[in-house]
């Protein structure tokens, strides 16, 4: 057995992209350019061409720019278990793996045992350093994975359904017995939302800052944090549901319902935008990839589906496993709970075909309730009726942070910056849609339909009237005797219809025209044994 070390080797930083490039270069090149560079050859607008140019070269040459220090910048990368001979990775415990790994790493094996006040529901941050964790009979406890400290816990003396951070660690939610709560860090009790009623499951969108509930009467709620504005309340109508997740590509909520249906909803929307039939009976677990495209379920026959989104929910693998919680790692690995058992699988080849991995038993009795990756670790967290207790699974976190995304070393002020730029940067309910790339896209025309014949008798019926309605101004010598002004009025209701009566007549000549061709074509292409049967237009 062998567990691959993360590549500490030096590596130079400096070598020339321009000038012998290798293909994994110009792999990387390509990567960091904003799509591909446009073609220019077709503007005749010469200030407007140099201009673009002059764009399109800055853009290659900071991709170049990127990828130089992109070798150096970020040199980690994820280790796997790598088996010896006909050994198998998913018979290597937890055991041995902790004897090959780093002090720091084998901190993260560790098991809280807790009998009185399970089964347990956690949650982390999107930097991986907080966690939370509630017991289902109100216990609350918040700490610092890093330095592994418990910053606060409490109880709140009534049955917990689950619980999920905000924006930061400074806040974080609570679906109780009656309603849905917030709490700081502090343990203090900050709003009662009670128009949620008693949710089952909780999700929060950080880009939007809308916490999104669904309840026992089949409601999902959305409601905007920073204002405590309700954007939207829907009913589901496909049955009772327990499970909530988002879709990290385009933000659509997903809802799994008991008969087997799987809905995606968004905030403006009274119908779900997308619905997928993905078991036969009660869908007991749910989640979804990083890159958004895949989702994994699990049903009461006891199979874990694989869904292509992309390609309007196409079944791409099914895995035996009788499934109560699912997780997909940042690197694509997927966590499955099954009773008192943990099992990982892998997609090695990346064609999306997963096989077995690690396999993790829990102590007999032990009814597991979430299992759920820490983000930038190895790590996988498991709540059961016992406790919580934490696993190592090499090769699962990604092993390079962006400190403007994520940063688990963030110092106060620096918290502080990232929540005032994420609330000037929030974007609005309207922004989630099915496709996100139509954002800013420019809608096309399309073409005019025809009127209707009531629509134009009635246009037609306007304009008479409109006529009928003009004054005209009286003149002398016997030129507005009653005669002349009703020929007039008639003069002035004929120049009205005049153009929509030629209109029409345009409409019906090309009508016909278009008749002829068409029985024309169909009469060529009748074999001539049926061309005696179709109808001849009549000899002029």
């Amino acid at each position: 057995m062998g567990v691959k070390v993360v590549n500490d080797g030096l590596i130079d930083p400096v070598f020339s992209v321009e000038q012998g490039n290798t293909e994994e270069e110009e792999m990387k090149v390509k990567k960091f350019l904003r799509g591909e560079v446009a073609d220019l050859k077709f503007i005749k607008d010469k200030k407007l061409k140099g201009q673009l140019e002059v764009r399109e070269e800055l853009y290659v040459k900071s991709a170049k720019a990127a990828a130089k220090a992109d070798k150096w910048l970020m040199p980690s990368e994820g280790g796997f278990l790598e088996p010896e001979g006909i050994e198998k990775t998913w018979r290597i415990r937890q055991e041995a793996i902790g004897t090959e790994v780093d002090l720091l790493s084998q901190r993260n094996q560790y098991d809280i045992v807790l009998p009185d006040l399970g089964p347990y529901t956690l949650d982390f941050t999107t930097s991986g350093r907080y966690m939370v964790a509630a017991g289902k009979k109100g216990h609350l406890a918040l700490m610092d994975m890093k330095n592994m400290n418990l910053i606060k816990e409490f109880q709140v003396r009534e049955k917990v359904r689950d619980v999920v951070f905000l924006h930061n660690q400074k806040l974080f939610a609570a679906a109780q017995k009656k309603y849905v709560y917030i709490y700081s860090e502090n343990g203090t009790e900050v709003h009662c939302l009670k128009e949620h009623g008693a949710a089952t499951k909780l999700q929060f969108l950080n880009k939007h800052f809308l916490l999104t509930s669904i309840n026992k009467r089949e409601n999902l709620r959305f409601q905007d944090i920073t204002t405590g504005k309700m954007i939207g309340s829907f009913r589901t109508g496909l049955g009772h549901s327990k499970l909530l997740e988002v879709n990290p590509f385009n933000h659509l909520v997903a809802v799994g319902h008991s008969s087997g249906t799987v809905t995606m909803w968004k905030p403006t929307s009274a119908t779900s935008v997308y619905q997928i039939h993905c078991h036969p009976g009660i869908i007991t677990a749910m989640a979804f990839h990083s890159n958004g495209h895949l989702m994994a379920t699990a049903g009461m026959e006891r199979k874990i589906k694989l869904w292509d989104l992309r390609k309007r929910g196409e079944l791409l693998q099914t895995l035996p496993c009788n499934a109560k919680s699912l997780d997909f790692s940042q690197k694509g690995l997927l966590s499955t709970a099954c009773g008192s058992s943990v099992h990982v699988f892998v997609d090695s080849s990346g064609s999306q075909n997963y096989s077995h991995y690690m396999s993790h038993p829990m102590a007999k009795g032990y009814q597991i309730q979430k299992a759920c990756f820490r983000p930038y670790e190895d790590v996988l967290a498991i709540g059961h009726s016992m406790g919580w207790s934490s696993i190592l699974v090499p090769g699962s976190g990604e092993p390079n942070f962006d400190s403007w995304v994520a940063n688990p070393f963030e110092t106060r002020k620096q918290r502080n910056e990232k929540e005032i730029h994420s609330l000037l940067d929030k974007l609005l309910p309207e922004t989630i849609m099915l496709d996100p790339t139509k954002i800013g896209s420019v809608k096309p025309t399309r073409k005019r339909e025809k009127p209707s014949r009531q629509e134009k008798d009635a246009e037609m019926e306007a304009a008479v009237e409109e006529a009928k309605s003009k004054s005209f101004k009286k003149k002398t010598k016997g030129r507005s005797k009653p005669s002349k002004m009703a020929r007039k009025k008639q003069e002035a209701i004929v120049r009205a219809k005049k153009p929509l009566l030629e209109q029409q007549a345009k409409e019906e000549e090309s009508s016909t025209k278009k008749r002829k061709i068409i029985g024309g074509e169909e009469e060529l292409q009748l074999p001539k044994s049926l061309q005696r049967f179709s109808k001849k237009a009549p000899k002029s």
